[in-house]
C-alpha cells in the first residue's frame, strides 16, 4: 500500500486528530473523536490520522534505518536472506485437499536480521518500534469499539495482543512514470487487506506529513458483520507536482512502512453481538485466527496441477 493520495476510494479519506482521543480530559470530546473514528470506518475503511502517538523524530528515524538497510550492498543484505518457500499470491479455497496442502506449509514469515555487525543497533530500534505501532494500534482499536457503541469499548484488545502483527519496510526505486501511467507495471495491484487493521507509515514524498493511513481489513469487517468497511484499494502515482525528476519522467525513490495488526492465532472471531439486529443477521460462522490465516495465506504451491480460486 503507498501514500495517502495512493489509498483510493470512491471519497475523500478523512482526518482525524488522534490526540482528541489520547490526550483530552474531556469524556465527551474523546468520545466525540472516537464516534468521528468508526463513523470513517464504516463509511469509508480508510482514514488519516494524525497526533497517532509515533512522534515525528521517531518515524524520521524508522526511514533513516530503512533507507541504511535498502542502501546496503546486495552481498550484506543477503546476510539475512528470505526463507526458502513458496512465491506470494493471494488465494483462498474450500476444497478439502487444497486445505490439507495448506495446513502442510510450514508459515515462513519469521524475522531473519543482519548480523549485528553489518548494521548496529538496526535490530533493537526496529523491535522497540514494533511494539511502539503495537501500543498505537491498540488505542486506535480501543478508539473504534468506543465509537461503535461496544458494551466492552476494550473487547478487541484482548484478541490483539501484538505478537501477531507484521511490521515491514518497503522501498520504492524510481522507475520511469510512463510504466506506472500505462500499467505496464504496478506498485500494487487492487486489493484488501485480510487481517484487523493496517497502519501504513509514510516518508514525506506521500501523503499528510506525519500522518498515518490506517485501514480496515477483511477480519475486522467480518468480526462487525461487514458494519466496519474493508476497501478495494492499489497503489499508484502520487498526486503531487514534484513526483517526477529528470528528463526520463522518473518517480522519485520513496519508502512506506506498513503495520499489519492481526488477532492473536487462537483467537475466536464472530460477530459481536452488537453487530447483528433483526434486519442484520450475521452473515459468517465464527473461525479460529488460526485457522482463517491458513485459508487466507498468500501461498503458491509447487505442486503441478493444483489449483485454488483467486480472489
Amino acid at each position: 500500500m503507498g501514500a495517502l493520495q495512493e489509498a483510493k476510494t470512491s471519497v475523500s479519506i478523512p482526518v482525524i486528530d488522534f490526540s482528541k482521543w489520547t490526550s483530552s480530559t474531556s469524556e465527551s470530546e474523546r468520545r466525540a473523536a472516537a464516534n468521528e473514528l468508526a463513523d470513517a470506518c464504516h463509511h469509508v475503511g480508510f482514514v488519516s490520522i494524525v497526533n497517532h502517538g509515533v512522534s515525528p523524530d521517531l518515524l524520521e528515524e524508522a526511514f533513516g534505518w530503512s533507507k541504511r538497510l535498502f542502501d546496503l550492498r546486495t552481498e550484506e543484505k543477503m546476510l539475512a536472506p528470505h526463507p526458502d518457500g513458496p512465491a506470494v499470491s493471494q488465494m483462498v479455497s474450500s476444497d478439502l485437499e487444497v486445505g490439507e496442502r495448506i495446513r502442510a506449509v510450514t508459515d515462513c514469515k519469521l524475522n531473519v536480521w543482519l548480523p549485528e555487525e553489518v548494521l548496529p543497533g538496526y535490530r533493537k530500534f526496529m523491535v522497540d518500534f514494533y511494539w511502539t505501532c503495537s501500543q498505537t494500534s491498540r488505542e486506535i482499536l480501543r478508539a473504534i469499539g468506543t465509537g461503535m457503541g461496544l458494551q466492552d469499548p476494550d473487547f478487541m484488545l484482548r484478541f490483539h495482543s501484538g505478537h501477531n502483527n507484521q511490521l515491514r519496510l518497503l522501498p520504492y526505486p524510481p522507475i520511469p512514470a510512463a510504466q506506472l501511467e500505462s500499467e505496464a507495471s504496478a506498485r500494487m495491484p487492487a486489493h484488501t487487506e485480510w487481517g484487523s487493521i493496517t497502519m501504513l507509515l509514510q516518508d514525506d514524498c506521500g501523503g499528510l506529513e506525519n500522518a498515518l493511513v490506517m485501514n480496515i481489513g477483511d477480519l475486522l469487517m467480518r468480526w462487525s458483520n461487514d458494519w466496519l468497511k474493508s476497501t478495494l484499494h492499489r497503489v499508484t502515482l502520487p498526486p503531487a507536482d514534484d513526483r517526477f525528476t529528470g528528463v526520463e519522467r522518473l518517480t522519485r525513490a520513496r519508502y512506506s512502512i506498513p503495520y499489519f495488526v492481526s488477532p492473536d492465532l487462537d483467537s475466536r472471531i464472530e460477530c459481536m453481538p452488537e453487530c447483528a439486529t433483526g434486519g442484520n443477521p450475521v452473515k459468517y460462522e465464527p473461525v479460529i485466527q488460526r485457522e482463517y490465516r491458513l485459508m487466507r495465506g498468500k501461498l503458491q504451491y509447487p505442486e503441478k496441477g493444483l489449483e485454488a480460486v483467486a480472489m
